[in-house]
């Protein structure tokens, strides 16, 4: 593999990795709503405040949430929606595979 190839797998490995938790996805999932303040995030997430601001830095750093600060409070918001686009597609091939093992459940 080439470093340009390396370069490139290791950031989508980053993302992936990012988007890889259940919190993470339902804040992912909740921001495609609007922008959110961490207390909001964790009272949704049902975590404390710390774990749930680990989630969203991790987000932040793979690029896929962005923060600004109002007055006291930060709110998150997605800076890269297009995200969504992905969780759509893995949807449809969870549904696929659920369709495959409902077909062969009949089968038997």
């Amino acid at each position: 593999m080439d470093k340009k190839t390396q370069i490139r797998c290791e950031g989508l490995a980053k993302v992936m990795k990012a988007l890889g938790h259940p919190s993470r996805s339902f804040i992912v999932l909740e921001l495609a709503n609007g922008p959110r303040c961490v207390c909001e995030l964790t009272e949704m997430v049902g975590a404390d405040i710390s774990t749930v601001s680990k989630h969203l830095t991790v987000l932040r750093e793979a690029g896929i949430v962005k923060s600004e600060k109002k007055g006291q409070m930060v709110l998150y918001e997605l800076s890269s929606p297009c995200v969504l686009n992905f969780y759509s597609c893995v949807e449809k091939v969870i549904k696929q595979d659920l369709t495959k093992k409902e077909q062969f459940l009949n089968f038997q």
